[in-house]
């Protein structure tokens, strides 16, 4: 039943070490990164705050260790028995499983702690890779313009030197490469007047001498950005401004989503070449990676559900003025759509989903990605929404269908515009509140999905008006590119947070391509016993990435 362990005994995989892990995101690319035979990265250690992601760091973890999952762990995703009986049957993978999680908030543990656990797991190692990107809140574009509002000294948020429990451990135990990703919010971010990004990257470039513990022998690293647009040289210091060539645009890699993050690569200073940039892939949408799921329907909330009080509710918005009169050619059209969608849903005998329920087909793309192993669908479930919202969502998602675009509230009929303090500020030409309800598009790459997909389902609506609902778990999973397979602890809400703060683990998969051909290159990859690097030229320097020609 385990994973193929004899290339692993000749070529010993790098250790990987995951700081402010989420679900894992980050460490998921790096461990699935493999060609024949070959798996060069070896997660030794996830380092996370939240107790509920530890737990799925941890599923994860125990099902990497299995070339198949066993039947009682795919039982345990069905939700057919209880996760006890999985580890009574697999005890000694279990126990391995959770020995790579540490549940500790970096910054509030002793950095001596932090030192004795890391060098624990990777050993003797001088050669290995660092993970991780400090908490956004402090950087990001939202979290400041909350903040502001609510602490005056928000500026001197201890939030923002979070990254410094990263640059310690670099300085303590000198990775040969290291991976940062933050929010592109970092770019803008000050601190006394001066940009946080400047700092970190002149920190991040000599890290002992930041922390003021300069040693003889200690090394630097040369910063990269992975974007072909970078400079042909390492960040070595200069312009603030030049923290824009770190940012990543998902989209322009083969994510089917938005996302802007800024990602660092560090290699040490006696580590020799440099990495390469990240191969553009062609656009993949929302579409094609959600559109074989089961079509389900939302729930109603506040009065009670079933499939004929759900019809009626979202048939009742026929009954609304505007629904009715004389109207412009695009309202003539967007009435047609949302009577067409109604006598379809009337037809249709959809469910609110479950828990899990078996599936075998693939999305339209990256289905050798997404349906690895045949475990079926998990956390495909709909919320439940007022019978209000399902009206703004079936209004939002034929607006989609007939402009190509989200509507923006002045776009909704007045019967349909939320009751709300801020409606007047929008109406205005004021940007708060103004897409406050927005449909993610079948024909484009979904808006970027972030942790508040935890709160509501207002900005990540479905494409479809028939099932009138917001994105499923699961949905919110496939954009981020998590295989079907991964399996999220918690309550739905945590199941939300999680993927929302995670990094899309394809994007990171290729990151690990990227990572290992650098290291190869530079003789550092792997050693046998004898401590001679063998030769993995050829097929295992090969990613398992889905080809162009499947996109």
């Amino acid at each position: 039943m385990r994973g193929p362990k004899a290339a692993a005994d000749r070529n010993p995989p790098l250790a990987v070490v995951d700081l402010f892990a989420g679900p894992g995101g980050l460490s998921e690319g790096f461990s699935a990164f493999e060609s024949e035979r070959c798996r060069p990265f070896d997660v030794r250690l996830s380092i996370e705050k939240d107790p509920v992601a530890c737990a799925t760091l941890r599923l994860r973890a125990l099902f990497r260790q299995f070339s198949e999952p066993p039947r009682a762990l795919l039982d345990y995703m069905a939700a057919r028995v209880p996760l006890s009986e999985v580890i009574a049957q697999h005890a000694d993978e279990a126990a391995s499983a959770g020995h790579v999680v540490w549940n500790a908030e970096l910054g509030k543990v002793s950095p001596t702690s932090v030192a004795r656990i890391i060098r624990n797991r990777i050993g003797n190692a001088r050669n290995w890779v660092l993970l991780g990107g400090p908490p956004c809140q402090a950087y990001s574009i939202a979290g400041r313009s909350r903040m502001r509002t609510t602490r005056p000294d928000f500026e001197f948020d201890e939030r923002h030197f979070l990254y410094r429990e990263y640059l310690r451990i670099v300085a303590d135990h000198e990775p040969a490469v290291f991976v940062l990703e933050n929010v592109k919010g970092l770019i803008t971010s000050k601190h006394g007047g001066s940009r946080i990004v400047s700092r970190i990257l002149d920190d991040l470039s000599e890290p002992s001498r930041a922390l003021g513990s300069k040693r003889v022998g200690s090394r630097g690293y040369r910063l990269y950005a992975l974007a072909q647009r970078q400079a042909s040289l390492p960040w070595m210091g200069g312009d603030p401004q030049d923290g824009e060539d770190f940012i990543l645009r998902a989209e322009e890699f083969g994510i089917p989503q938005m996302r802007h993050r800024l990602f660092i690569v560090g290699v040490r200073t006696d580590v020799r070449g440099r990495p390469a940039t990240l191969e553009s892939r062609p656009s993949i949408s929302a579409g094609d990676v959600l559109s074989d799921l089961p079509r389900i329907r939302s729930q109603l909330s506040r009065e009670r559900d079933s499939a004929v009080s759900w019809q009626r509710a979202v048939a009742d918005i026929l009954n609304q003025d505007w629904m009715s009169g004389p109207a412009d050619q695009p309202m003539m059209s967007l009435r047609k759509v949302l009577r067409s969608s109604i006598v379809e849903l009337r037809r249709s005998e959809l469910t609110p989903g479950s828990a899990h329920v078996l599936h075998a087909e693939s999305p339209r793309v990256l289905g050798d990605w997404y349906r690895r192993h045949g475990v079926g669908l998990t956390h495909h479930e709909a919320r439940s929404h007022m019978r209000s919202d399902l009206h703004r969502y079936l209004f939002a998602a034929a607006f989609g269908k007939v402009h190509s675009r989200s509507p923006e509230l002045q776009n909704f009929p007045e019967e349909l515009r939320p009751a709300h303090k801020n409606i007047e500020v929008a109406l205005g030409g004021g940007d708060m509140f103004n897409d406050r309800f927005r449909v993610q598009l079948e024909h484009r790459p979904s808006t970027t999905i972030t942790s508040h997909i935890s709160k509501d389902g207002h900005y990540y609506i479905h494409y479809d008006p028939v099932q009138c609902r917001s994105l499923t778990v699961r949905e919110a999973a496939r954009l981020q590119t998590f295989p079907d397979d991964y399996f999220f602890e918690g309550n739905r809400t945590e199941q939300y947070h999680q993927i929302g703060n995670a990094v899309p683990p394809l994007l990171a998969l290729d990151i690990a391509r990227v990572v290992y051909e650098l290291l190869f290159d530079a003789g550092l990859m792997v050693t046998d016993l004898a401590g001679h690097i063998p030769k993995l030229r050829g097929p295992c320097r090969k990613a398992h990435r889905p080809s162009l020609a499947s996109y």
